[in-house]
């Protein structure tokens, strides 16, 4: 029998099921499919007041997929509290397969040259499945969140699941539901063909049309904070840009986030309600 690899682990996602372990060590690999399911709906995305002056003030350089490896290490190491995470080495190599193949991604808040936060996760044709986040400064792994959701409300995804509820995740206007129905949605989703990289893979500057577990330890961000859980070649910028022709889709490894970057993934977001 051949070695589960990344490609069944997809397979495993498409049938509505993901990995866990029961420690960072252990080298068991658990497939869940829980009777309840946690999800942020795109459509109902709430920013709470105070994050939003925060996101609108564009506080931290926001990349994607600058530094997979950096966020899935960040996600997977003991934090206070919290002696052992789910993300065990089997389940990191998995990951970063899926990073290779173009499945997994990361949205990473960066202050000058240090990481400061950020969360990872599996996308597939319409559907994207949240993994894990990390905070080393206030709020860091909530803006990740937002810009999350305006590049996938821009890259016409239709869910975006948390896997299991929490009053964290409950500020952003998620909601659990049933597996049946979390099932059917997902079947909704991946009729879908969705696109992460907005306008374009590496195309810097392209534009928006003028306006564009997860859960587990991702409690509220205090500096320091990290979530339940060597940058590979290929990561982008997230480039918003301004409301008249913003780029989501960036082509620099370490270009800043375009001024006014954050006021627009809060239009996308309020557009999208």
């Amino acid at each position: 029998m051949s070695a589960f690899d990344a490609r069944d682990l997809l397979d495993c996602y498409a049938r509505g099921v993901f990995p866990m372990a029961d420690a960072r060590e252990d080298s068991r690999v658990f497939l869940i499919d829980p009777e309840r399911r946690g999800v942020l709906p795109l459509e109902t995305f709430h920013v709470p007041r105070r994050l939003a002056r925060t996101v609108r003030a564009d506080a931290f350089d926001i990349r994607v997929d600058t530094a997979f490896h950096d966020v899935v290490l960040a996600c997977a190491a003991a934090g206070p509290g919290r002696t052992e995470t789910w993300i065990n080495r089997p389940i990191e190599r998995l990951y970063l397969e899926l990073h290779r193949m173009g499945h997994a991604h990361s949205v990473e808040c960066w202050r000058g040259d240090r990481l400061v936060g950020g969360l990872y996760g599996v996308s597939l044709r319409g559907a994207f499945f949240g993994e894990s986040m990390f905070s080393r400064e206030r709020d860091a792994s909530k803006v990740a969140l937002v810009h999350l959701a305006a590049r996938l409300i821009a890259g016409g995804f239709r869910l975006l699941d948390a896997q299991f509820m929490t009053e964290h995740l409950r500020q952003f206007g998620a909601t659990e539901i049933a597996r049946a129905e979390y099932h059917r949605r997902l079947a909704r989703a991946l009729e879908v063909e969705a696109e992460f990289y907005v306008g374009g893979d590496g195309a810097a500057g392209s534009d928006l049309g003028g306006s564009a577990a997860f859960a587990g330890g991702a409690a509220a961000g205090a500096a320091g904070e990290t979530g339940a859980g060597a940058a590979l070649a290929g990561g982008r910028s997230s480039n918003l840009g301004s409301a008249a022709g913003g780029a989501l889709a960036g082509g620099g490894r370490t270009a800043a986030v375009t001024a006014g970057a954050g006021a627009l993934a809060l239009q996308l977001i309020s557009q999208a309600s």
